[in-house]
Parts: structure tokens; C-alpha cells; sequence
């Protein structure tokens, strides 16, 4: 993280995302220890498990600030992992609530002369006066965590990438970068150390190609959900056999999986490459090599020219599973896909209603979806 550190005495760094949160405010903590230059810098841990340990905290919170240098110099104090700032229990508690609301006073009239404070830690409630005070007052960045659920979670993901690499002197080039994204998935933490592994992988070579990415990178749970799907769209029949086992073994020992599940997923993959294959064949979209091209033509498409309905609606789609999916339709012809969702549903009926072993019912399936003709005489 190559930011530039806040130039007033208090800064206030928050955010879901505990890992972005952490790394900043330990950049900003210290960079200003080596340029204040004391000797009676202080972090205070923070985090509380209930209301008493919070009130403690917030008591050598005080004391800190108050105590002038003993060597001489500046003081920096780092009131780290605060997990009361925001609407949970704790934070609701009488004693915390106005311990916050007395510290937000003292900030208010402090003499901040020698002294910076470090505040990190959890979402902040920005509706409470604390919040409000220390906005003002000071220096305030927040930090969102990477959900799936935001549909430019997988561009943010690349930019933290590229940053984590070129900050470690490495040039990926883009397959590596949407591929490490797409296999880690939108977790921070995740991201950065499986980019420290690259970087230890590839060792005094500079380039990080996708192949270094498949052979060093740890799959994240949202690979592994999606795997099965794009060995589908790959049309790659023993990586779909293999991805089966494994999918089938984990529904044995996982309540939260099942054959159905599995399913309705193959349906949902196989719908988005039907949409996919739709939108080339139409002239709608072209295939692009990395998600920021493909992204500006979808922001082109006429909203009117498609259902009301997002369920039959290719823009009813995360842009990235159709970006995804609009790359693997050209393994598949529009017949082919259509032909696959009706083997789908003759797959369900059968698992409903017989008792055939459901891996060989779904082998079969995948087998005669992915088949071509060509293979099959």
C-alpha cells in the first residue's frame, strides 16, 4: 500500500475489510514513529470480547495520550482493532456508548502538540457522534470488504493484484491477473498471500504467467463452487469427470451440498452460456481478452432491447459470469445448448424419480452435453 500519509495529528481507519484496514494503519502508524523520532510510541489492543473490556481499553486510551513523552519527541499512539464503534451489542452498551461520546469531547479540546493517534479498527456507525467528531477532526479512510454480491467485485480484485505485484517488482501478465482473481476469489487477505507465493514461485524471474497461476495458486470457495461449471463451459469432458467426483464426494460429507444443488448449478452455467451464445451471435457483443473491454461493450447494450424480466434477461447476469460465459459459448453451437438444458431436465427427472445411482445418472448427462457428433460416430 503506497499511500501518502495523513498530514494532521489523528487519522481514523475503518472498514469490514480487517485485512486493508490493518495493513493501512500500520503503513500510517509507522511512518509517522519515524518521523516524529520518539521513543514512547504505544499500539493498545483494542478489541473486546464484552462491555467491561471495552470500557478498559478506552481508559488507556486516555492515559496514553495524556502521558507527555518521557524521552522527549513526538508520540504516536495506536489504538488498534477497535471492534466497538459500531451497533453490536457492545457498542450499544451505556458504559461504552458514553465513554465514546466522552472521548469525542476530549479530542474536541485536545492539545495535540507532540501527540498523534492512530484510530483502526471495524464499520464505524456513521450515524453516532463519535464518527461525526473524529471525521471532522481528522484524517478518515474506510476500507469495503470484496463481496460477490458487488458486480465490480472481480476489477477491484485485479487492481489490488497488479498494486501487490508491482509493489513486490513483478509484471503479471493480464491471463495471470483474471486468473488468480477468478480462482481466489473476493477475499483481501487471500489475495495478497497467494500473490507473496507467486512472487516466492516464480523467484528472480520478473513475468507471472497464468500457467504460475495454476500451479502455485490456492483455490478459494468460490472456485471451487464455480469449477464444475467452467469445465462445462470449457467443453473439457475428463477435467468435467474429475470436478464430479469431487463435487459429488463433497455432497456426502457437506448437509449444505447436494446432487440437486449441483444441479441447478449446471443449469444456471449452462443458461448463461445459451445468453452468452445469443448476444455473439447477434453481433451484440464480440469476445474480449480481459473483463474491462468486455464490461464497456455491456455498458453499450440498450437496456430495451431485452425482457423486463432479469431472469430472461442476459443483463439479469453478473457481468462477469457472462464475460466469463461469453468467452466459453464458442465451444457451443446455440443447438447444442439448447439440447444440453433439455438433457438437464430429463437428468432431474430421473434422480427424482429412479434409483439409479445419481453419479452414473449425471455422467451420463455431462458425457452426451459435452460429446460432439464427430466423437460420437
Amino acid at each position: 500500500m503506497s499511500k501518502a500519509l495523513p498530514e494532521g495529528p489523528l487519522a481514523f481507519v475503518h472498514g469490514d475489510d480487517d485485512f486493508a484496514v490493518a495493513q493501512r494503519a500500520r503503513q500510517i502508524y509507522h511512518g509517522w514513529c519515524e518521523a516524529e523520532g520518539g521513543e514512547d510510541n504505544e499500539i493498545i489492543e483494542s478489541h473486546s470480547a464484552n462491555a467491561g473490556d471495552a470500557v478498559k481499553a478506552l481508559g488507556r486510551l486516555h492515559e496514553s495520550i495524556d502521558t507527555l513523552p518521557f524521552f522527549g519527541g513526538g508520540k504516536v499512539v495506536w489504538f488498534k482493532d477497535c471492534n466497538f464503534l459500531g451497533d453490536d451489542r457492545t457498542a450499544k452498551a451505556n458504559d461504552v456508548s458514553s465513554g465514546l461520546v466522552d472521548l469525542a469531547a476530549k479530542l474536541k479540546t485536545f492539545d495535540w502538540a507532540g501527540v498523534r493517534l492512530v484510530l483502526s479498527g471495524a464499520k464505524a456507525d456513521k450515524r453516532k457522534t463519535f464518527y461525526k467528531t473524529v471525521s471532522k477532526l481528522g484524517h478518515t479512510e474506510e476500507f469495503a470488504a470484496l463481496s460477490v454480491d458487488d458486480k465490480e467485485w472481480q476489477a477491484k480484485a485485479e487492481q489490488l493484484i497488479g498494486a501487490k505485484l508491482k509493489a513486490l517488482k513483478k509484471k503479471p501478465d493480464y491471463r495471470a491477473v483474471t486468473e488468480l482473481a477468478h480462482m481466489v476469489g473476493p477475499d483481501t487477505r487471500a489475495l495478497a498471500s497467494e500473490c507473496e507465493k507467486l512472487s516466492i514461485y516464480v523467484g528472480d524471474r520478473t513475468e507471472i504467467t497464468s500457467e504460475d497461476v495454476r500451479a502455485i495458486v490456492s483455490q478459494g470457495k468460490l472456485a471451487k463452487a464455480f469449477a464444475l461449471g467452467d469445465a462445462v463451459g470449457e467443453r473439457n469432458l475428463p477435467k468435467v469427470l474429475r470436478r464430479l467426483d469431487e463435487d459429488l464426494w463433497a455432497a456426502k460429507t457437506d448437509r449444505k451440498k447436494s446432487v440437486i444443488g449441483l444441479l441447478a448449478g449446471l443449469v444456471s452455467k449452462v443458461r448463461s452460456l445459451l445468453f452468452a451464445r445469443e448476444l455473439l451471435d447477434a453481433g451484440w457483443v464480440k469476445p474480449a481478452r480481459n473483463y474491462p473491454q468486455f464490461k464497456s461493450q455491456l455498458d453499450n447494450l440498450p437496456a430495451d432491447a431485452f425482457a423486463d424480466d432479469r431472469r430472461i434477461s442476459p443483463l439479469g447476469l453478473h457481468p462477469y459470469v457472462l464475460f466469463s460465459a461469453t468467452n466459453q459459448a464458442r465451444n457451443y453451437s446455440r443447438g447444442e445448448l439448447i439440447r444440453a438444458l433439455d438433457l438437464l431436465m430429463q437428468c432431474n427427472r430421473r434422480l427424482v424419480s429412479s434409483s439409479l445411482d445419481e453419479s452414473f445418472v449425471l455422467q451420463q448427462a455431462l458425457t452426451q452435453i459435452l460429446i460432439r457428433e464427430a466423437e460420437a460416430a
